[in-house]
């Protein structure tokens, strides 16, 4: 669908009648395995010489249509549906590192991500280094010869920074190795950073690319641009792999080598697969997924601007907001709006915090984003405690911080709510 608008994407992208009973919503394919036309069919598909279903776990129609609609919208070159988002992220990460290699990656990041690249990738002798990738050279200063990637967000969780993609990804290139962006807080709604000279785009669509809150999954968006096998610092795709004969993915998929990679090696072997329900329920919420930004931005810009004038309130850290540091970077690469996340800081500390989460009424406080209900949390005490005191700062997640999700409500409600709770706190 080249050349429609992203409103129409949304709607129509991966998502043809059914050709088998011409049903104009895609199906969901509740079914483990296919059968094959004969026994010719079934070694060509195992041999990766022609493409089409064996097994869920590999593929499925349902997911397919997600990972086409998501993929026209970012602008990529094909994509993987998995689990979740952290399921995303791992295998991204498996298809390019071995053993003792290294991941440069921004300080700012969503809590989880951080656990996961910081400890639990070092069971598998996956080294990383975080900087402070406000400053690109800092990422530059991080590179080895070990690292194998450098892994951004976009716009980063909780804090609402925007990060220089377009110079961050000259440093990854300069360096020989691929730039991965985490957009799921900015969605290609806001910004498509393939566009900026991303290789790998990840997402949690669990969050506003689902955007109600009913189901858990993720996607690995492959740019299709990125060059495999000149350094040979990528063996799992440009050396002959022994569980496939032999057979050398960048030679033979070219710039589908990546993701061709992730799924048949990686979600074949680890199996961190999405249900078809969930992609189901995904790519149903997509559809208003243009309507449903428009209205979270507008409400968290309104609410950004309202409680910077509270007196309770010390700060608002919300690139939408003329006067934020980030608001010239959210006007080169999100259009000038901040989303609809964002971080401010109670007077009160950490205790002010607590009280504010435990009194609002119409936010729910839970550990999401991206719903259309307005979401609350206090990130010191639930998503960053695992973090040292001095690992929240970093993260942008000190004590006195709450973060906000904004949600799609009248913004009147919205704004009544948090002035009861402030009150109260």
């Amino acid at each position: 669908m080249s050349g429609h608008k992203m409103d129409t994407l949304a709607v129509h992208a991966g998502t043809a009648p059914d050709p088998a009973t011409n049903a104009r919503i895609t199906p969901i394919y509740q079914t483990a395995s296919y059968v094959f036309d004969d026994v010719d069919h079934a070694a060509g598909l195992f041999d990766l010489e022609i493409f089409g279903n064996i097994y869920t776990r590999l593929m499925n129609p349902t997911n397919g249509a997600l990972e086409g609609k998501i993929a026209a919208l970012e602008g990529g070159a094909a994509a993987l549906a998995t689990a979740s988002g952290h399921a995303a992220q791992f295998l991204a990460f498996h298809t390019l590192m071995e053993p003792g290699c290294h991941i440069v990656a921004a300080k700012k990041l969503y809590g989880g991500s951080l656990n996961q690249i910081g400890h639990s990738f070092r069971k598998m002798d996956w080294h990383s280094s975080f900087v402070d990738a406000d400053d690109p050279a800092n990422v530059a200063a991080a590179i080895t010869g070990k690292t194998r990637a450098v892994f951004i967000e976009s716009l980063a969780n909780p804090g609402g920074v925007v990060q220089d993609i377009a110079a961050i990804a000259k440093v990854a290139h300069d360096a020989g190795v691929p730039l991965i962006v985490d957009n799921t807080m900015a969605t290609p709604v806001l910004c498509r950073p393939i566009e900026h000279g991303a290789d790998i785009v990840v997402h949690s669509v669990t969050k506003f690319l689902n955007g109600h809150g009913n189901s858990v999954g993720g996607v690995i968006v492959d740019a299709g641009s990125f060059d495999w096998a000149s350094s040979g610092n990528y063996p799992y795709l440009s050396q002959p792999n022994p569980s496939y004969h032999g057979k050398v993915f960048t030679q033979a998929f070219g710039n589908l080598a990546f993701i061709l990679g992730c799924r048949a090696l990686g979600m074949r072997d680890l199996g961190p697969q999405m249900a078809p329900m969930n992609a189901f329920l995904t790519l149903t919420g997509m559809e208003t997924l243009s309507l449903r930004m428009e209205r979270h931005c507008a409400n968290a810009l309104a609410l950004a601007q309202w409680l910077k004038a509270h007196p309770k309130v010390d700060w608002v850290s919300y690139a939408g907001l003329p006067e934020d540091p980030y608001h010239p970077l959210a006007q080169r690469y999100l259009g000038g709006r901040g989303g609809a996340v964002f971080t401010f800081g109670l007077k009160g500390g950490y205790d002010a915090g607590v009280k504010l989460v435990s009194s609002v009424k119409l936010f729910s406080h839970l550990a999401n984003i991206g719903d259309t209900r307005s979401l609350i949390i206090h990130p010191s005490s639930t998503t960053h405690r695992q973090l040292s005191a001095e690992g929240q700062e970093a993260a942008g997640a000190g004590p006195s911080v709450v973060r906000v999700s904004v949600g799609i409500e009248h913004i009147d409600d919205i704004i009544a709510d948090m002035a009861q709770a402030l009150e109260a706190a």
